[in-house]
This record gives C-alpha cells, sequence and structure tokens, in this order.
C-alpha cells in the first residue's frame, strides 16, 4: 500500500488577496485523491480536519496515523465520515464490516483502532472519500445508504441552480461532536451550486467534485465577497474553504460534490448575488 501525506496551513484572507492562479491552487486545491492502492491524506489547520481518499484494488487499505497526529492510531481523538464513490465496498472497524454501495455512507466514532478498506471487485473498485476531525465523545458507528439520507431540493430552473442536498451526517440522523457531511446532486440542465451563497464563520468546509467528464469542468468560487477568486476543478478533485470563504460553483456541465464541515455550529450569513464582486 502507497500513502501520500500533505500538510495545508491557515491563510490570511489579506494574503490570499495577492495569490496568482497557481499560488491558489498550491494552497487549497486537493488532487491525486483517488489513486489506486493509495492512502491519500492531506491535514489541515483548518479546524484540523482531514481530507482522505483511498481506493483498494490489490488489497485492503489500512488507516494509519500520520506524524503529524502523534497518536498511535488514526482516530484516537478523531471521528470520521466516509463516502464510496466507487463500486462496492467493505469497511471494517474493528472487527465489525459495513458493506458500502455506490452513495452509501459510513460514520466512524472516535477511538476505533483498527480500520480496513477494500473493494470487492479489483474490475470495479471502490472510492472512499474521507473526512475527519477532532472529537471529545464517542458515538455510535452508523450506516448512511443513498436512500435514507435526508434528500433537500432547492433551486429552480429560472436561476440554472435546480439541485438536491442529500444530507447524510447531520444531527437528525447520526450524532457527532462536530463532523457533518452531505452529498449534493446538480440536476441536468442546471450549473450552480450554493447560490446564492453564503458565509459561516465559525466552520471550515471541502468540497470533493466528481461525475464529471473528462473533457467538461467546474469553476469553484472562494475568497471574500467583495475579493472573489475561481479555481478550475476536474473530477476527483476537492477544495478547501476557509471559515472566512464563500463556497459556490458552476459546471460546464452537471455534476455532483461532498461536502464535508467541521467546527462551531453557526447560523449562515447569506450574501446577496448583486454583493459579488
Amino acid at each position: 500500500m502507497k500513502k501520500y501525506v500533505d500538510i495545508r496551513y491557515n491563510n490570511s484572507p489579506k494574503d490570499v488577496k495577492t495569490y496568482d492562479t497557481n499560488k491558489l491552487r498550491e494552497e487549497f486545491l486537493i488532487q491525486n485523491l483517488m489513486v489506486k492502492d493509495q492512502l491519500s491524506i492531506i491535514y489541515t489547520y483548518y479546524d484540523r480536519m482531514i481530507i482522505a481518499g483511498a481506493v483498494p484494488v490489490s488489497d485492503s487499505i489500512k488507516l494509519e496515523s500520520i506524524d503529524i497526529q502523534k497518536t498511535e492510531f488514526f482516530l484516537l481523538r478523531r471521528e470520521m465520515g466516509v463516502i464510496n464513490v466507487g463500486g462496492k465496498g467493505k469497511i471494517i472497524v474493528d472487527g465489525n464490516a459495513y458493506d458500502l454501495d455506490y452513495k452509501d455512507a459510513l460514520y466512524v466514532g472516535l477511538g476505533a483502532k483498527e480500520v480496513f478498506l477494500s473493494s470487492y471487485d479489483a474490475a470495479n473498485p471502490a472510492k472512499f472519500y474521507i473526512n475527519t476531525c477532532l472529537a471529545q465523545n464517542k458515538y455510535p458507528n452508523k450506516v448512511i445508504r443513498r436512500n435514507e439520507a435526508n434528500p433537500v431540493p432547492m433551486g429552480d430552473h429560472k436561476n440554472v441552480n435546480v439541485r438536491v442536498i442529500n444530507q447524510y451526517i447531520v444531527p437528525s440522523l447520526v450524532k457527532t461532536c462536530q463532523l457533518m457531511m452531505g452529498l449534493t446532486e446538480v440536476k441536468e440542465n442546471s450549473a450552480w451550486n450554493t447560490m446564492p451563497c453564503h458565509l459561516h464563520e465559525l466552520r471550515m468546509e471541502a468540497y470533493y467534485y466528481f461525475e464529471i467528464p473528462a473533457d467538461q469542468a467546474v469553476c469553484h468560487f472562494m475568497g471574500e465577497p467583495q475579493e472573489t477568486r475561481h479555481i478550475w476543478m476536474h473530477n476527483d478533485e476537492a477544495v478547501l474553504s476557509p471559515p472566512w470563504s464563500i463556497h459556490s460553483a458552476a459546471g460546464t456541465t452537471n455534476y455532483c460534490f461532498i461536502w464535508g464541515m467541521a467546527g462551531s455550529d453557526s447560523e449562515v450569513d447569506v450574501i446577496p448575488t448583486n454583493q459579488l464582486k
């Protein structure tokens, strides 16, 4: 098994105003998440969230702690959410097996010692997208099937933003310390997500984009409302959103993305679209 680790530090909004395209992508874009037989880990100082991807093909992949954690095992001080965006897979947590089909999710509580990820079919491997953040209480592991998520239809055709926000790891379905995750499906003939956009200054967020055809792209918007920036995204790429940043996107086709949040719960501040700059 290969393992890739990257560390991302916090960024001041004052500094981000000076970033060129390459610097902006270097700081916030996450590429090469879904590599066969590799555990890809990005540790961010934004609320200490870890974003990871695992594609087990020839063998199972074990979640192991990385040096910066300074812990005996990966989830010693963490809770975790996993959503499968590939073929059927299996996650074994301390001897308990959980099968995940496409767009199924699993919440794993604080303190799980051994976590193994595997695929049922090497020709169509599972692709596990992982968010994990610090936790102080242990809550039960729970599978959330695609049809068990809470669907929230949003948008309209006039504003080209028809979408369904599928809530997976949210307080109404899963007890957690701070982690929240869901999967948004932008419908055909629509392009925009999270528009009108908003801020939640006590929470960071990460977006993972998928179901983007190879010849298409999604333009992700970030930055302060009066100093917006953009990053062009392709399939299986993720992007970090600091608490001071908007997070929204428009695609050249429809697409899906997984959102994950950590930090304190707070009300959002909606930004009127005509005030963006």
